[in-house]
Formats: C-alpha cells, structure tokens, sequence
C-alpha cells in the first residue's frame, strides 16, 4: 500500500497554517511585526494561495524585498511543522495487516516533505519507505514515473501488486496508472485539492473514498 502524504495522510492546510505561524513568530522577533502573523493566516483562510508573504507585508507598510520574502520563505520551509496524523489514517496504520507494506511517494521541497514525515512519526508507525520525489529534482515530481518505478525495483513487484492513495487527480495517478497499480482517490474534508476535477477520464482514481476507513 503506497500513500501520498499531504491532504492524504493528514490535512495540508494545518502545515500551511503552522508555516505561516512560524514566519510570522520570526517577523515578529526580528521586525517587529506583531501583526504580520495573523494576518497571512487570515489571507490563507480567505483563499489566498499565491503571494501571501508580499501582499501581508505591503498591507503592514513594510517593502517586501526579494531577500525579506525569501527569508521567510526559508522560516516556512525549515521550520518543526505543527501537525497530525487524520484519525482515520492513524486508525488504518494501527489496524493494517502486518503482510501488507506501507511506502509513501510525495512531491514538494525535500527538506519541508522530510520535517513533516519526522513531525508524524511515520517510521515508527510501520511505513517501510518514503519516497520524496525532490530528491531528483524537480523534473520527478508526479506525473513523473520515476518514485512509482523505483519502488517497484525496491519491492520487486509490480502492477497490480500496488495500490496508490492520494488526493490529487490533476498529477497523482497518471504515472501508477500506467503502470498498472490500483488507485484510491481520498477526498477530505478542508483538503486543499478536494474540488480539483482530472483532466480526464483516465487521470482520475479508479476509486473515490472520503475516509481511510474505507479503503479495505
């Protein structure tokens, strides 16, 4: 069984949150910006996706400089994410068979993607590999094939052998699909791509589920 991580696993918007948390502390001990903090939150729980650091920055007065937004940028990438485990995915961990092996494949910066998978402890809750795609740039990212072969060679299976949980249809199940594996679709609740349609018939899950607690 393979998992996607964020908005799969737990809900990427608490990471976000705990980010912009972060950021906004640093701001406030290095600038003096008491506000900045809550104020990027608040533009995130609006809706905001892109240039919350410049435009949270301009509305405080303060000139959001390359090297300002780039450090904290930086705060948000490095900093010790705030974050859970879904109930539902913490009860699957718990109750799954101990023949079945749990890797994980997931997109996004490799440092950020290695705190979060530190922050759940999923190692010690029995997932046997993490795959972060970033490790071979950004070029294998999903929809690239590259995670998805490279855990076959590390299992030495293929195909059916595999299933796929993600969330994700504009990128997360083309490169399994083609390669066979079954795929889950999870929709959350507050998951940041719970409205994303595919592109097409063949880029969508074979399945759609709303809760792990479906998946068997």
């Amino acid at each position: 069984m393979v998992f996607d991580l964020d908005d799969t696993l737990y809900l990427e918007r608490d990471y976000v949150v705990s980010g912009l948390t972060a950021a906004g502390d640093w701001a406030r001990a290095r600038l003096g910006l008491d506000r900045l903090g809550p104020l990027m939150r608040e533009r995130f729980e609006a809706g905001a996706r892109q240039r919350i650091f410049d435009d949270s920055l301009a509305a405080l007065g303060q000139t959001a400089t390359p090297a300002l937004v780039a450090r904290l940028l930086a705060v948000y990438r490095q900093h010790r994410p705030r974050i859970a485990l879904a109930t539902d995915a913490t009860r699957y961990l718990d109750r799954r068979d101990a023949g079945t092996a749990v890797a994980i494949v997931t997109d996004g910066f490799l440092d950020a993607q290695r705190r979060k998978l530190r922050a759940l402890d999923l190692f010690r809750r029995g997932v046997r590999q993490a795959v972060c795609t970033d490790r071979w740039g950004r070029a294998a990212w999903k929809p690239s094939r590259r995670a998805f072969d490279h855990l076959e060679a590390a299992f030495g299976l293929s195909g059916a052998s595999f299933t796929y949980v993600a969330d994700n249809p504009s990128k997360d199940f083309v490169a399994p699909r083609q390669l066979g594996w079954h795929t889950v679709r999870i929709v959350r609740a507050g998951g940041l791509h719970a409205e994303v349609r595919a592109a097409s018939a063949g880029d969508e899950a074979d399945r759609i589920i709303e809760s792990l607690d479906s998946l068997d």
